[in-house]
C-alpha cells in the first residue's frame, strides 16, 4: 500500500492527542477508521509506531523518529494547499474558526465583507473568545484554527505570525494627558487603569511590556477589568480611568475627538497577531486564503 499524507496526518493527531478516541473526535472520524489507518501505516513501514499496552499510548522508537518527519510532510501539504488558493476560481463551503476579541470584533469585520464578495460560495462561522479559551478549544474540541493577539508557547500548539498591531495608552478628551505628545511611565502608574481581563492577549502584551520597564502588575492601579472593548471605551469616555487598546479598536472615537491616543515615552506596545492550530492540522483552502489576506495588511485601515 502506498504511503499517503492523510495517514501521516492521522498518525500525528493520535500522537498529539494521546488516544485513538481523542484523535477520532478531532478528525471527525470513527475510532475504528483511525485505528485502521494507523495500522496500515505500520504495515507499510513494517514496524510498530505506537505501544497500546499502557493506559496512554506511547510512541515506539520508530514512532518518535517518524513524528517530526510526518509533521514536515503535513506542513508541506498545507503550504501546497495555500499556494494553490490563488489558482482556485471559486472557494466554497463554510469557514469555522475562532478569534480573540480585537481581531474578531474590529479587524475581521472590516475585511470579511470584501473577502466574501470575492468568494460568494463561502460563509463564515467565527467564535469570539479570549486567547486561553481558543487554545483550549483547539486542544480539546477539535477547532481547526484560531487567531490570537499574543505569542503562544502552549504545548502541542503551532503559532505563526500573520500581521502587526500597535497598542496605545488611551485617555478621554478632557484628561490632562490628552494635550501632551508623550507622558512618562511613572505618571501612568499613578493613574487609575481599566484593562481587559487576565487571559486576554491585550492584557498579556500590556503586562509584559510594563514588566520589561520594571513595572509589574502589582504596581498598576487597575480599577476595573472588562471582557469587552466596547465597555472599556465607554468607561474611559466617562472618566473612570485610562486604558491601553489596539489602534484598530478606537479609530471611530479618535475621529470624533472623544478619545485620544497618548504615547508613553520609551514604551512601545507593539505586537503581532498569530494563527494558532495543531501542528498536524491541514488548513482548508478558504482558511489559507483568509490568512493570506491578513498577511497583506500592515496597519489598521482608515
Amino acid at each position: 500500500m502506498a504511503l499517503n499524507v492523510h495517514q501521516l496526518h492521522i498518525f500525528c493527531t493520535v500522537a498529539e492527542r494521546g488516544s485513538f478516541s481523542a484523535a477520532a473526535h478531532a478528525l471527525h472520524m470513527s475510532q475504528p477508521a483511525v485505528t485502521m489507518q494507523v495500522q496500515a501505516l505500520e504495515e507499510h513501514f513494517g514496524c510498530k509506531l505506537l505501544n497500546r499496552t499502557t493506559k496512554k499510548l506511547e510512541l515506539t522508537e520508530a514512532g518518535l523518529w517518524l513524528l517530526p518527519q510526518a509533521r514536515k510532510a503535513v506542513e508541506l501539504m498545507r503550504e501546497t494547499d495555500a499556494r494553490m488558493v490563488q489558482f482556485a476560481r471559486e472557494l466554497k463551503g463554510r469557514l469555522h474558526f475562532a478569534a480573540s476579541l480585537t481581531i474578531g470584533e474590529y479587524v475581521l469585520p472590516r475585511l470579511l465583507g470584501s473577502f466574501l464578495k470575492r468568494h460568494p460560495g463561502l460563509s463564515v462561522s467565527m467564535k469570539v473568545m479570549n486567547t486561553t479559551e481558543i487554545i483550549e478549544a483547539i486542544l480539546s474540541q477539535g477547532l481547526d484554527f484560531g487567531l490570537i493577539e499574543a505569542p503562544c508557547d502552549a504545548p502541542g500548539i503551532h503559532a505563526k505570525p500573520v500581521m502587526d498591531d500597535e497598542l496605545f495608552l488611551v485617555a478621554p478628551r478632557d484628561h490632562p494627558f490628552a494635550e501632551r505628545e508623550a507622558v512618562e511611565l511613572a505618571e501612568v502608574l499613578e493613574q487609575p487603569l481599566i484593562l481587559r481581563e487576565i487571559g486576554s492577549g491585550t492584557r498579556q502584551v500590556v503586562e509584559e511590556e510594563l514588566l520589561r520597564h520594571g513595572a509589574d502588575e502589582r504596581k498598576l492601579r487597575v480599577v476595573s477589568e472588562f471582557g469587552s472593548t466596547a465597555a472599556i471605551k465607554s468607561a474611559v469616555e466617562a472618566g473612570l480611568g485610562l486604558t491601553v487598546l489596539s489602534a484598530w479598536t478606537f479609530k471611530h472615537e479618535a475621529a470624533l475627538g472623544v478619545l485620544k491616543a497618548v504615547r508613553i515615552r520609551d514604551v512601545s506596545f507593539r505586537r503581532k497577531f498569530y494563527e494558532v492550530r495543531l501542528p498536524s492540522s491541514l488548513l482548508p483552502m478558504p482558511a489559507a486564503a483568509l490568512l493570506d489576506e491578513l498577511r497583506g495588511l500592515t496597519h489598521a485601515p482608515d
